[in-house]
């Protein structure tokens, strides 16, 4: 898609490209340039109190836990001492 830079040098991304991204107002975009391109790379921000869940080990053991659930492969308990009963076999 072609663009036009206007006055104080802003530029409209287009609707179709706003969509398929779900870019909103105010959300934040990085930009590169790489030789004689300027790319574009939305940007989310977390909280710092919740950056423990976005690193790398949380994800894989999240993504081990969505399996587990899918396959069947949990256990449901009445209480917290049968919970803990079921630990220590």
């Amino acid at each position: 898609m072609v663009m036009q830079i206007r006055h104080n040098f802003q530029v409209t991304l287009p609707a179709a490209i706003r969509k398929r991204l779900g870019l909103k107002i105010g959300d934040l975009l990085e930009t590169v340039v790489k030789e004689d391109k300027i790319i574009i790379i939305p940007k989310k921000t977390i909280d710092a109190k919740q950056s423990w869940f976005w690193s790398k080990e949380w994800q894989e053991a999240e993504k081990e836990a969505e399996a587990d659930l899918r396959a069947g492969r949990v256990k449901k308990f009445k209480n917290v001492e049968e919970l803990i009963k079921d630990l220590d076999k």
